[in-house]
């Protein structure tokens, strides 16, 4: 039945969402875009505890604040189902299981990271990523596309991030503009919207309590250790990095790899690219990457698996629990939004040019999945873009990725079942060479 059309099953249990939301967590391999199309699937279509229709806009949101767009919007889906308690339970189990398999790849890449039958196992996996992206992208384009002037804005959205290098929230305006001025020509009451505006007190506490939730570890580790100890100046880095990431994780990795790799010298160059492997690697948000950092600057810094954990931690909290603070004070004005015609014209612009970075994002992770060496060029208009070595092509990999969105979006199959077989692909293909 057409999920579209379908009327929202009886709010969940606390237990039946908390149950839920650990299976997405666990199941929330191919980043940003395989989870959001993951959480469609379990939220609007399976259990049918939010319609479409609120589920994007939701999306469309989400993707306005910076931030782990798929952490807020698993989030913001709980809040609407059963309020703050909701939205705890499934933006916690969003992110808990990856982190805690991030914990334990960290601490294993720490002691066996040089191992090259680990460095081929991760090359199976990676091409089995690369097929999630596909087949999420597929699946998302279908919903948010509903008419030639979507599909004008994504690929403006596209061509603007990958060819021109424009910055995020420049490419968020436009579409914004562009679709305030197409705006939804249904004859839904603007004015209504603004009758049951949410109470300004209830958004101050809001604020307040979050905020001092969120910047709590950081003032502590300021007072005890000092503001130039490591520990701080992460917090530091990671609070500043919650606030600016507009765009998704790859929009962050380059100031990200500038602070942790050249300011800090938290870890090498290489660590880094390793540290964004796993995180692809993981269930969970790409951004999951920050932990890792916080884990090697602890270990080298602290030089102690405690200070290694500490230091996870601290990256842990000032990337996530900003999140909270942004969906609970924000979600009930988008719900008053969700009823005006500028503002369902504005996000539903908005959803189709994310399409758009999603792609971009897609095609820069299949460049250097599928080619050995990569390199930037300058275009005649000023912008660098990332070219691949063409005999550098990696067809084996391409044939694992190929084989792996066969399996995907033609067979069903499972998930984790795909990402197991072609790290066992990989592996194999380490033993024999």
């Amino acid at each position: 039945m057409d999920s579209t059309t379908t009327q929202p099953a009886a709010t969940p249990s606390l237990q039946d969402l908390f149950l839920t939301s650990l299976r997405i967590g666990c199941l929330g391999f191919g980043g940003p875009a395989g989870q959001i199309a993951l959480m469609h699937s379990v939220f609007v279509e399976e259990k049918r505890w939010i319609d479409e229709p609120r589920y994007l806009h939701a999306l469309s949101f989400c993707t306005l604040l910076p931030g782990p767009e798929a952490q807020q919007l698993a989030t913001y889906v709980g809040w609407t189902l059963r309020g703050v308690a909701g939205g705890l339970i499934t933006g916690l189990m969003f992110v808990l299981p990856g982190a805690a398999l991030m914990l334990a790849l960290s601490w294993l890449y720490a002691m066996h990271g040089e191992a090259p039958l680990v460095a081929a196992a991760l090359t199976g996996v990676k091409a089995a990523v690369l097929a999630l992206v596909v087949e999420a992208l597929t699946r998302v384009g279908k919903r948010s596309l509903k008419g030639a002037g979507d599909l004008l804005v994504a690929l403006g959205a596209f061509c603007a991030l990958a060819l021109f290098g424009a910055p995020f929230p420049l490419v968020i305006l436009a579409a914004a503009l562009v679709g305030l001025a197409r705006r939804s020509p249904d004859s839904s009451d603007d004015a209504s919207a603004a009758a049951d505006s949410p109470r300004k007190r209830d958004t101050a506490v809001t604020l307040l309590v979050w905020g001092l939730l969120w910047l709590a570890p950081l003032a502590a580790s300021a007072a005890l250790l000092g503001r130039d100890h490591w520990l701080t100046q992460l917090g530091l880095v990671f609070a500043a990095l919650a606030t600016t990431s507009f765009g998704g994780a790859y929009a962050l990795l380059a100031w990200l790899q500038q602070q942790a790799v050249e300011s800090h010298g938290w870890l090498e160059a290489r660590q880094m690219v390793d540290g964004l492997g796993l995180a692809e690697t993981t269930p969970g948000p790409l951004v999951l990457v920050n932990q890792f950092v916080g884990f090697m600057a602890g270990l080298g810094r602290g030089g102690s698996p405690g200070w290694a954990m500490a230091g996870a931690a601290m990256a842990l909290w000032q990337t996530f629990a900003p999140s909270f603070l942004f969906i609970f004070a924000g979600a009930p004005y988008s719900e008053r939004l969700r009823r005006s015609r500028a503002a369902r014209g504005v996000l539903s612009a908005v959803m189709a040019a994310v399409l758009g970075v999603i792609a971009s994002l897609a095609l820069w992770f299949a460049v250097h999945v599928l080619f050995a060496r990569v390199a930037t060029a300058d275009t005649p208009w000023g912008s660098r873009v990332t070219l691949p070595d063409l005999i550098s092509f990696d067809l084996p990999t391409a044939t694992l990725a190929i084989a792996a969105a066969v399996a995907l979006m033609r067979f069903k199959a499972n998930v984790v079942l795909v990402i197991l077989a072609c790290a066992a692909m990989g592996l194999a293909r380490g033993l024999l060479s």
